[in-house]
């Protein structure tokens, strides 16, 4: 019963599941379909650059290929990476109906068409993921980093703690929820940066706080919090100052220099509370609130 409430809320196709190959038709971009080993065949494209890192993008709960295609042609231009994506089984043109199994079974077969088909290293793919999309990044994070063959890092924008924690505050995991990222983060081997809004209105902001206190020290990037922000208009409020793409790129940078693999928490990190809605908060030390003033220059507030 929990596990079929949590499906229901957290996977809703776009409206419109039509195959979408005619927006694939950039010479730079292969349109592929997967089998999985669950038995799906799902959607995927990858963008090559001839770059040395490539980002694997999982996308949030309403969204396919179709729709972040033309968004991620424009993340693989300006920070000069290959990019590959795919749609959840049951999206767009994929077979099948979504659940928690299937979609970790998406991206294992993306996975392994990057790896073996493709023949990229792990050490040269950087998993990128947005809202629900955490869930299949943790879950391959983890089993990655527990085989020792981890990523060469992990963004997470707008994560969530588990699907059930999105409405309710509750403190374990409890039997039907799903992608339970917070039990996972602490097993991840390598740079998590994780960005969040603070005025998200379906995912709260501490749960970006959250996963970030459950991120091994050694392994937290520092976090990205954008002042105002929402759930849906981060890419839309940072345009115009670029700050997005710049923090992109410095995180890119540090996973392709030799501090990747001892990375650490800036000293300078303020003390930060998490209010979590009720009587409780906590103090981290994390970065100072981020945001975009009206003349398009970064500032920090709170």
């Amino acid at each position: 019963m929990g596990g079929t409430v949590a499906r229901n809320l957290v996977f809703q196709p776009p409206a419109t599941r039509t195959t979408s190959s005619c927006i694939f038709d950039n010479v730079d971009t292969n349109h592929v379909w997967l089998e999985t080993r669950l038995g799906s065949k799902i959607e995927a494209f990858f963008i090559s650059r001839q770059a040395s890192l490539t980002i694997l993008f999982s996308h949030a709960n309403a969204e396919d290929v179709s729709m972040i295609y033309p968004w991620l042609r424009d993340v693989s231009t300006r920070l000069n990476v290959n990019v590959a994506s795919y749609s959840y089984t049951g999206y767009a043109g994929s077979e099948g109906k979504p659940s928690e199994q299937d979609v970790y079974s998406d991206i294992d077969a993306l996975w392994e068409y990057l790896t073996m088909i493709r023949r990229i290293h792990p050490n040269q793919i950087i998993f990128y993921s947005r809202s629900v999309g955490s869930g299949p990044t943790l879950y391959l994070s983890e089993k990655l980093c527990k085989a020792r063959t981890p990523p060469a890092g992990v963004i997470l924008q707008s994560p969530i703690l588990s699907v059930f924690r999105i409405a309710f505050d509750f403190r374990i995991t409890l039997p039907g929820d799903i992608f339970p990222n917070v039990d996972r983060i602490p097993s991840i081997e390598c740079p998590v940066f994780i960005m969040h809004g603070t005025h998200d209105e379906v995912v709260p902001f501490w749960h970006g706080q959250e996963l970030f206190i459950a991120t091994q020290i050694r392994w937290r990037y520092k976090p990205f919090w954008i002042a105002g922000a929402g759930h849906n208009n981060i890419e839309i409020l940072l345009r115009d100052s670029g700050l997005l793409f710049k923090r992109l790129h410095e995180f890119l940078e540090f996973c392709g220099s030799p501090m990747a693999s001892d990375p650490s928490v800036d000293s300078h990190y303020n003390t930060l509370t998490i209010d979590r809605g009720a009587n409780t908060s906590m103090q981290i030390h994390a970065s100072p609130v981020e945001g975009s003033s009206r003349d398009g220059q970064s500032q920090a507030s709170g």
